[in-house]
């Protein structure tokens, strides 16, 4: 038999119909929503006098645009009320599982997905939301869809696809102190641009990913997208398997075993070819930062903003001219020491316990720099009441940081978190675009490390110094 990729045994097993030169009739296992892109699929649905065909597959939550200082407080913004309330209606009426304000799994729509174990290896999973990817970390194959497609979802439980290729990232050594998950994700970005897995799935390969928690797997198939690729995939392993077992909606008992042997199953065979291949070594990266309006406009925070003149290729050089200009960064400057006014810890690529973890490590007994505002969001209610017992929302507090109800907040800055116009950001979020957060913001991508240590000094920091020290 032909040797396959994990990829192609996921594809294989979920294609309904194939027919010659025609996209895939394929099947969703698992349909997450929230209030932003489903009420205009729900309004869709009643148009045309449908039900949703499998309402036990699809999950819903509140996370993009609720507000994050008080959730139990009424919304004031009358658009972001009406959304919220009729993702309840929405749900109601159309029998689908809804964690929303003031529920206990209510948070960010890829955080609670793994957390509560609905996202299982093999699973083919999507989500109106570009990050979908993330729950890729769990040997699935998740993708984000659009507005119509989601409607399409609902009716069917399918989709018209059509079949991308592969593309290995395999990733060696180990990685330094300072230098996070976060930081591969954003080198492989650097390296093959916003553009260079166009057609592709990643699937992530290699002793450092096979080293790394659930969690940062997660982080690193969150921004899959941003290179381009269709969606980024970890084989599963005794890791995941670990992570998932007694989860709330993980299987129990006989079911557990009878999935692990599925899942055992998963793992590219070996000897299968990939379409395209990459190989990092991450003993030897630094903790990376962007400088410009892509994620893939990064480099070492010891770097210094490349000269577009030295580009050849005229629209990648344009690309760079227009970003410095917003980013007011001249050509040759370091980045290292360059002010910030705001520094977000949050976001579906970086809210999960361990994150929050690793940025307490190092605010712990110092002090956010006076003329700094700091926000910490975790991911999702559980996250919070784990890192409040933990103690991790004193340190944020006595540091001087903000600590906040979960939601997407600042990242996508539509619920009342954002910069101001000017303003410099250090994000630990998945997109630095023009206005991303907020009109006319400046956004710096990095780690939770990167973007504590910068908290105290005010200004672009090498996390290494501090631990140093």
């Amino acid at each position: 038999m032909k040797k396959r990729t994990l990829f192609e045994k996921i594809w294989d097993s979920h294609v309904v119909v194939s027919e010659p030169d025609c996209p895939s009739v394929f099947y969703i296992d698992l349909h997450l929503i929230h209030e932003v892109t489903s009420p205009q699929a729900f309004q869709g649905l009643r148009e045309r006098g449908l039900k949703v065909r499998r309402p036990d597959r699809t999950v819903a939550t509140m996370d993009h645009i609720v507000p994050t200082r008080n959730q139990n407080a009424p919304i004031a913004d009358p658009l972001v009320s009406r959304l919220v309330t009729q993702t309840g209606i929405n749900c109601r009426e159309f029998g689908i599982a809804l964690y929303g304000l003031g529920s206990p799994y209510q948070g960010i729509v890829h955080v609670i997905g793994p957390e509560l174990g609905l996202t299982q290896p093999g699973m083919t999973i999507v989500c109106g939301d570009s990050h979908t990817s993330t729950h890729g970390a769990m040997g699935a194959l998740a993708f984000g869809i659009g507005t119509s497609e989601v409607e399409h979802v609902l009716a069917t439980q399918c989709l018209l696809q059509r079949r991308p290729k592969t593309f290995e990232v395999r990733v060696g050594g180990e990685l330094q102190p300072g230098v996070t998950s976060k930081d591969i994700i954003l080198a492989l970005l650097a390296r093959i641009g916003v553009d260079g897995a166009t057609g592709h799935v990643f699937e992530y390969t290699g002793s450092t990913v096979r080293s790394l928690s659930m969690e940062e797997r997660m982080t690193i198939c969150n921004m899959s997208i941003e290179g381009g690729a269709r969606a980024g995939m970890v084989a599963p392993d005794d890791t995941t398997f670990q992570y998932l077992a007694g989860r709330p909606f993980a299987p129990k008992e006989r079911d557990w075993d009878r999935a692990l042997e599925r899942w055992r199953e998963l793992p590219t065979d070996e000897g299968a070819a990939y379409d395209c291949s990459v190989e990092l070594d991450a003993g030897k990266l630094d903790p990376m930062i962007t400088y410009g309006t892509n994620p893939g406009m990064g480099l070492p925070v010891t770097g210094r903003v490349p000269d577009p003149g030295g580009i050849l290729e005229p629209s990648r050089k344009n690309a760079v001219t227009r970003a410095l200009h917003y980013m007011g960064l001249v050509p040759g400057q370091p980045l290292l020491g360059q002010p910030i006014d705001v520094v977000f810890i949050g976001s579906c690529t970086n809210s999960r316990l361990s994150d929050l973890r690793a940025a307490a490590g190092v605010l712990k007994g110092r002090k956010v720099h006076p003329k700094l505002r700091v926000l910490v969001v975790p991911g999702s209610q559980a996250v919070k009441s784990a890192a409040e017992s933990e103690g991790l929302h004193k340190i944020f507090l006595e540091a001087g940081a903000e600590w906040r109800e979960p939601g997407c907040s600042m990242c996508i800055a539509m619920n009342g978190d954002e910069l101001q116009p000017g303003q410099y950001c250090i994000s630990t979020s998945n997109r630095n675009f023009e206005g991303r957060q907020g009109k006319g913001g400046r956004t710096f991508l990095a780690s939770p490390l990167t973007a504590a240590a910068s908290a105290i000094t005010g200004k672009v920091s090498d996390v290494r110094q501090l631990l140093a020290s």
